[in-house]
């Protein structure tokens, strides 16, 4: 079982969604491609966010995604946005 699981992802990712507006992500696909994007960035050399304890990329772009770190953005906008 994955830690944070999937719909634990998507409700953080969601969380600031007002009622009536489109959630952000509502699909397991959406999570999967925003957290290997990340993950390639962090391969290609950009900082981690998050306390990097040896950790995979993967394993750390999916810790940002929860913690709130990163936010996934429409596609209008840029895919990510640091806080």
């Amino acid at each position: 079982m994955l830690h944070p699981s999937y719909s634990d992802l998507m409700k953080v990712v969601n969380s600031e969604v007002e009622p009536g507006e489109a959630l952000v992500v509502n699909s397991r696909y959406s999570i999967v491609m925003a957290t290997s994007k990340r993950a390639r960035q962090l391969i290609a050399g950009e900082e981690s966010l998050v306390k990097d304890d040896g950790q995979k990329p993967l394993s750390l772009a999916v810790e940002e995604l929860n913690q709130g770190k990163i936010k996934i953005l429409s596609e209008e906008d840029s895919e990510f946005e640091n806080n």
